[in-house]
């Protein structure tokens, strides 16, 4: 009897397991560097927009990413497009200073790796975008990263701003940046910022999230069941999870990682 009932335990666990990388593994992948050089080919910057509310280190994690791209070979543009947020600008300027240092030009035959656009404060995001993507295409920058202003899901024109952004400028990612921290509070952010992007968007067919950027991840233990249910409930994909202050402490999601250490929980 005690060897049947183990037997079943094990085979449900089993399953669980099983269902739950599925649900972590979400039919529509993001593979950023297939897609950038396929973006190469046709010769033009494959550009990636950074959304999220306040405070959850889009700037910061923006910086991570222009890192391993730049490991992975390729130019990248910052285009400073929070334009509201004092200091924002300046934070951008000093990681672009900091990542030109670890790949200055003369490793790279001269060429520029990593450079900031920006124009200043109180301009329209998503000109500063648009002039960017342009700027980009000029110069032969592989990728556009736009940050943008870190804004709460019900700011009704902090959202019809995002949305413009979105739709004039048809980014080719759009990463919704969320802190692992916070628990099932990040599946409700992003749910409504969907939403939001949903009801204030002028197309007639709005441009929505395409995938997520979990922050924190090494700080949660027990919480990353917010990871299955960010998924499960909207089926984006996580793309990277954040796991220190470093600009290394990047890791694509390992599904089976998550859900072995929620299942030890």
């Amino acid at each position: 009897m005690l060897l049947l009932r183990s037997a079943v335990t094990s085979t449900v666990k089993q399953a669980l397991q099983e269902s739950l990388v599925q649900i972590l593994q979400p039919q529509r992948r993001v593979d950023m560097l297939r897609d950038i050089m396929d973006a190469q080919r046709h010769q033009r910057p494959y550009v990636v927009t950074f959304c999220g509310v306040n405070g959850v280190g889009k700037s910061t994690n923006l910086a991570k990413i222009s890192f391993w791209l730049l490991e992975n070979g390729f130019s990248v543009l910052i285009a400073a497009c929070d334009t509201f947020r004092a200091g924002a600008v300046e934070q951008l300027r000093t990681h672009t200073r900091r990542l030109s240092a670890l790949h200055p030009p003369e490793n790279h035959g001269g060429r520029t790796m990593v450079q900031l656009f920006e124009k200043g404060y109180g301009k329209d995001a998503a000109g500063i975008a648009m002039e960017a993507i342009a700027f980009a295409r000029n110069q032969g920058f592989d990728v556009v990263l736009v940050d943008t202003a870190g804004r709460m899901q019900d700011n009704a024109p902090l959202m019809t701003a995002l949305a413009k952004l979105i739709t004039v400028n048809t980014p080719d990612l759009v990463l919704f940046v969320g802190e692992a921290l916070v628990g099932n509070e990040a599946v409700d952010q992003l749910v409504k910022f969907n939403r939001a992007l949903a009801d204030h968007s002028m197309a007639q067919t709005p441009r929505l999230i395409d995938g997520i950027v979990l922050t924190k991840f090494d700080t949660i233990d027990d919480k990353v069941g917010a990871a299955i249910s960010m998924t499960y409930i909207t089926s984006k994909p996580i793309v990277f999870v954040g796991t220190g202050q470093t600009y290394c402490d990047l890791r694509s999601l390992n599904a089976k990682a998550v859900v072995a250490a929620l299942m030890k929980a």
